[in-house]
């Protein structure tokens, strides 16, 4: 038996940033546990025709967070990094214009323009009624039927593949928010007005893949870092993990349904677990060059199979062709062409899904676990947010002796 501090479940990026948190803190008994070969989960990168490929679909590096930056520079210095400003694309009535598309309505044919205002302006949001519980139901509320019917609802099918009201609301603060003044500002005044997503400005290595700075820090940690120890079982009453590895606390960033079958769970906890729903995802590379200059564009056409493009030639230095993001449920056989399978890539924002992660955050943390991250929090959360996180998270779990 192995006995630390924390047992730290996962080295994607919040497993990494926690640890090498803790041990800028001073703390040296932990131990990272990894079921794959390699550092960085969604992040990690792999040679495709010559140049990187971000195998778990794309992540960039956003400027926002002095935290995040400074750590990840002690791994991978800013001269390694390229600037880029955000360049996205929405494909609507036949041509691509920017995202987010409210904001970008000014690019369409001035009739289709005046199509949209009209559906906007008769938008519930904007004649001031109450908004609805169901996700679509809010969407053509927010944004009138012609931006719900012809990109938010079918972009949504493509990437969930369920019923778009099966998916709560509470999430949507995400969403660019673009009022119905703005909107009608940009399309006078042919420039973009409104809050900017994320990623508008942000870092991507200059001769790597994102998974480099995440391999790296997987490396510093040494044999602190284990590989290839799949959770096969788990006792949450002693902490003990796969019968060799008990902590005082384990920080959790995998799914938690790979508890289920790994240990004792009271029944309430099993039930939440059970509620839990998440996304695979097929990454597909494709060697040819689009003439765009997009670095990533959303596609809701519900006739092709992918719901993104990421356009690799624009932000991977000397690089060529692009890849696709698709919902397994939807992806086509490609034979030979590069393919890798995400069984894992996004949790879903269900409607029962806060009531069943409060139940398992309740338990975990009477139990000294402590949920970190994506899987952990099962929330959709760029890697730069889940690094912020986790190193929020090892100041406070250090300093009040957690």
């Amino acid at each position: 038996m192995e006995k630390f501090r924390y047992v730290i479940l996962g080295a994607g990026p919040s497993g990494l940033a926690f640890a090498h948190t803790l041990r800028l803190l001073g703390e040296e008994s932990f131990v990272v546990l990894e079921k794959e070969t390699g550092a960085g989960g969604l992040c990690r990168s792999v040679e495709v025709d010559g140049k990187p490929l971000d195998i778990g679909g794309g992540h960039f590096l956003d400027l926002k967070r002095k935290e995040v930056l400074d750590l990840l520079f002690r791994f991978m210095p800013r001269e390694e990094w390229q600037e880029h400003h955000r360049v996205s694309k929405i494909r609507i009535r036949g041509i691509e214009l920017d995202h987010p598309l409210e904001g970008n309505l000014w690019q369409l044919p001035v009739a289709d323009q005046i199509d949209f205002l009209e559906s906007i302006a008769r938008a519930g949001s904007v004649l001031g009624e109450p908004p609805p519980e169901a996700f679509a139901d809010w969407i053509t509320w927010k944004l009138g039927d012609r931006i719900a019917q012809e990109y938010m609802l079918p972009y949504n099918r493509k990437i969930w593949s369920m019923d778009p009201n099966k998916l709560g609301t509470y999430w949507l603060y995400k969403l660019p928010n673009v009022s119905f003044r703005e909107t009608l500002q940009s399309c006078l005044e042919h420039k973009m007005f409104g809050a900017l997503p994320a990623h508008g400005t942000f870092l991507y290595p200059k001769e790597y893949g994102y998974g480099e700075v995440w391999r790296r820090m997987g490396d510093a940690l040494g044999d602190k870092l284990r590989l290839g120890e799949r959770l096969i079982t788990v006792d949450p009453a002693t902490r003990t993990v796969n019968g060799r590895y008990q902590g005082e606390c384990i920080v959790n960033s995998i799914p938690w349904t790979f508890w289920t079958e790994a240990g004792p769970l009271p029944d309430e906890v099993r039930a939440a677990i059970g509620k839990l729903v998440q996304v695979p995802i097929a990454v597909d590379y494709h060697a040819e060059t689009l003439p765009s200059d997009s670095h990533w564009t959303y596609d809701p056409e519900e006739s092709k199979s992918f719901h993104r493009l990421l356009l690799r030639s624009n932000f991977c230095t000397g690089s060529r062709g692009y890849w696709t993001e698709t919902n397994s449920a939807r992806s086509p056989a490609r034979g030979d062409a590069f393919r890798h399978h995400n069984p894992y890539a996004y949790p879903v924002n269900t409607l029962d899904k806060p009531g069943a992660v409060e139940t398992i955050k309740t338990w975990a943390t009477r139990n000294g676990i402590h949920p970190l991250g994506r899987w952990g929090q099962w929330e959709h959360m760029n890697s730069d947010v889940a690094v912020s996180l986790a190193i929020a998270a090892a100041h406070e779990l250090r300093a009040a002796g957690g």
